[in-house]
């Protein structure tokens, strides 16, 4: 995973590890992923677009906009996501993201 608020993370435990930082939390955050095409194989697939959302904590707000891409193998018959690889464009919005969610 390549993540604007985690860095590179390989291996589950290390990637659950950001998750539960942004989503365990006592902030909230709502993530919607639009604007995307998917791109199918027979064992692989992957989806590139943006998500868009909002981040509330107690000391801050702020509205996301994430530029995204997710690849998803077949594992046992189950659709897995393997890689997952999100950007923030804008400067001003990754530092300010980066800041509050490391409270």
């Amino acid at each position: 995973m390549d993540n604007p608020v985690g860095g590179i993370m390989r291996g589950w435990p290390n990637i659950r590890r950001v998750y539960e930082r942004i989503f365990g939390g006592p902030a909230r955050v709502r993530v919607e992923f639009h604007d995307y095409t998917l791109h199918v194989g027979d064992a692989v697939f992957y989806a590139v677009g943006r998500e868009r959302g909002r981040f509330e904590s107690a000391g801050a707000s702020l509205d996301l906009a994430i530029r995204t891409t997710r690849i998803f193998r077949r594992v046992d018959g189950r659709w897995r996501q393997v890689h997952h690889h999100g950007s923030i464009d804008d400067p001003a919005l990754l530092e300010r993201y980066q800041r509050v969610v490391a409270r």
